[in-house]
């Protein structure tokens, strides 16, 4: 249908539906920033988390690095490298909005598509009141009995959920919607209700002699089933299948009821079963959700992270050995939101192993609230892991402790945060010997150093290959050996966003932001000691030979380089465009690599963007380049004049 030529107004009508923070979060991370949204740039490979601002009230998007932006149309062709025509039509799908086009012949061809999602939605609704009314009907008792008594949840809360029951005959469900409502097997199948015989003679029911627990979207509309058996029948939970309504690793059961409740305590909270999640709504825990068995998904995480503000997650899962191993797949699964922070993950494990709801049934809300406000966060959980157990007496298990402890804290790219828990671990392995702790902590910040270095980064070479390196080399070279130009060289990186991208170059920065940190150096033009700075580097590069020879050109400063940064605010400027410069080349390529990829008959308005893009891009580095001739020309001037002198 990419060729369908829509109504203006249906473009309107959606175009006055959609949320652009809703669209951009279900692809990433958003965090609000005043009246707008920020978060890291899904369109090019930068580090910077909140490149892409969101503005609610114009309903726009811009990255400051790569120059995308657009409206909420743009962001879903781009991400999707999709046509105009295909995301709105989506967006109306997903609304409600009633399409029109400009071409009458088409019309009943895409109605009819529009109108099969409906119908399937029709089927999930009859057979959720189907199964409602058997539960209870006489056939339903021992299900509303096991609900009642079992679960102890009471009619109020049976009815929310619109639990029910699937009666034991094999046809009763298609005989109701099929033969009574007259609904197509072929769409009743498609639904998931419905299986075909092997031997191709008619159909059965899908779910039989089971409870039945609705799954809603987030629009309160059943998409599936969870079906628990009554007595010792395999699978004990069966679910439906993937259908075009239902993917079991974008789902998060009960979101329809507790996103107003997440966006109001500003938490979520993940369990992993259906009964925990319906317990805890019944207890007034409102902003429970259940990932219904399976690992914590990335969808499924920005969903939660949309209704947070605060990005408050608590994972609630069992305290076996399966919920420990969710638990730590959920950490590894989203690493870098947690680890830098932009997640504030926390790992609730309940007392004597139970679940949330055999917890509830023997303790109240408040003690359950508790629990939330006490639970640790998921470094400190993760801590608690790899000392379980453990006799760190054994040299063995000491040093198996202490390896896995650094494993861990080097995933830390905050300072600050890095510096307590190396404190802290110290303490820990220590074990109350403050001697110990002294020099384990010593070991600890030696140990991370040189995994942070060396851990999976690639070697580089240590003479200059590139402009790029050659810039920058001499930015931090002028850091290093002209100290009255540190905090010139500091502010224009924090103001341009300048990453370094060779990973010497990374490492010893962050080693100079770790001293910054530590108050054993500044940015005072002024030093204790000559070469102060300079000589901290050197000892601490004289642990580690390898990193010693990585950073030698910038630590130690030769005759020919010093001559070459004898007017360091002009190199300066002029190492900060070539860096631009490269950037600006890099996104260039970039947009005119989709430019030529795109079909210009089929996507006229893509083409004109993207031709948009690259002669912005072009204007930038042309201005960028005049800017490098004129510096190097009086750089060179300079030179001349000492040479002549």
């Amino acid at each position: 249908m990419t060729d369908l030529r829509l109504h203006p107004d249906t473009k309107e009508q959606v175009r006055q539906k959609v949320d652009i923070v809703d669209v951009i979060s279900e692809h990433i991370v958003l965090r609000k920033s005043g009246v707008n949204f920020r978060g890291a740039c899904p369109f090019h490979n930068g580090s910077n988390p909140t490149a892409l601002t969101v503005n609610p009230v114009k309903q726009i998007y811009h990255c400051f690095n790569c120059g995308a932006s657009g409206d909420a149309f743009k962001f879903l062709m781009d991400i999707g490298k999709r046509s105009f025509q295909d995301v709105v039509l989506d967006l109306a799908k997903r609304h409600g909005v009633a399409v029109r086009t400009l071409e009458p012949e088409k019309a009943q061809e895409l109605q009819r598509q529009l109108s099969h999602r409906d119908q399937i939605y029709e089927a999930m609704g009859l057979a959720t009141s189907f199964y409602q009314h058997a539960l209870f009907s006489s056939q339903g008792r021992e299900a509303h009995d096991y609900l009642i008594q079992k679960r102890q949840l009471t009619k109020e809360t049976i009815q929310t959920f619109q639990l029910g029951y699937a009666p034991a005959g094999w046809d009763t469900l298609y005989g109701y919607l099929v033969q009574q409502k007259r609904l197509p097997p072929a769409l009743v199948e498609q639904a998931g209700l419905i299986v075909p015989r092997k031997g191709g003679g008619g159909y059965y029911d899908r779910f039989r002699d089971r409870l039945m627990i609705p799954i809603h979207d987030t629009r309160g509309r059943a998409i599936a089933f969870g079906g628990r058996s009554l007595g010792d029948e395999q699978p004990k939970y069966l679910n439906s299948p993937e259908t075009e309504l239902f993917s079991k690793g974008s789902i998060l059961y009960a979101m329809d009821k507790a996103r107003d409740a997440i966006s109001k305590t500003d938490r979520a909270v993940v369990v992993e079963g259906y009964f925990d999640a319906i317990a805890l709504h019944q207890a007034g825990i409102q902003q429970a959700v259940a990932t219904m068995g399976v690992a914590l998904s990335g969808d499924q995480m920005r969903q939660l992270l949309r209704y947070t503000e605060s990005k408050h997650i608590i994972l609630n899962f069992d305290a076996d050995k399966a919920g420990i191993t969710a638990a730590e797949k959920a950490i590894a699964g989203f690493k870098d939101l947690v680890f830098n922070g932009t997640v504030q993950l926390r790992i609730l494990t309940m007392p004597d192993g139970k679940d949330a709801d055999e917890y509830l049934k023997q303790h109240d809300a408040n003690a359950y609230q508790e629990l939330l406000t006490n639970a640790p966060l998921f470094i400190d959980w993760q801590i608690e892991q790899i000392l379980a157990g453990q006799n760190l007496n054994q040299a063995d298990q000491f040093q198996k402790c202490s390896q896995a402890i650094t494993q861990l804290l080097t995933n830390l790219p905050d300072t600050f945060i890095r510096t307590h828990y190396i404190h802290t671990c110290a303490q820990r392995l220590a074990q109350g010997n403050s001697y110990l702790a002294l020099r384990l902590e010593q070991d600890l910040r030696r140990q991370l150093r040189y995994s942070r270095w060396y851990g999976n980064k690639p070697q580089t070479p240590t003479t200059p290959t590139s402009a790029l390196h050659v810039a920058e080399t001499q930015l931090l070279q002028i850091y290093l050996h002209f100290p009255q130009h540190r905090a010139f060289v500091y502010e224009i990186l924090e103001t341009e966003d300048i990453s370094f991208s060779m990973s010497n170059h990374r490492h010893l920065w962050q080693m100079i932001l770790d001293m910054l940190e530590e108050e054993t150096t500044s940015l005072e033009p002024v030093e204790p000691f000559p070469d102060h700075l300079v000589q901290q580097l050197q000892t601490a590069c004289a642990e580690i030979p390898e990193m010693a020879k990585q950073l030698h050109h910038l630590l130690w400063l030769d005759e020919n380089s010093r001559v070459a940064l004898l007017r360091p605010t002009m190199v300066v400027k002029a190492a900060i465009a070539k860096i631009q410069l490269v950037m600006g080349e890099k996104r260039y390529r970039h947009w005119r690599d989709l430019w030529e990829k795109t079909d210009l008959k089929a996507n006229p308005e893509l083409g004109h963007y993207y031709q948009t893009k690259i002669q912005s891009e072009r204007n930038s580095i042309l201005e960028l380049q005049k800017q490098i001739e004129v510096t190097f020309a009086d750089l060179t001037d300079t030179l001349g004049l000492i040479v002549e002198f």
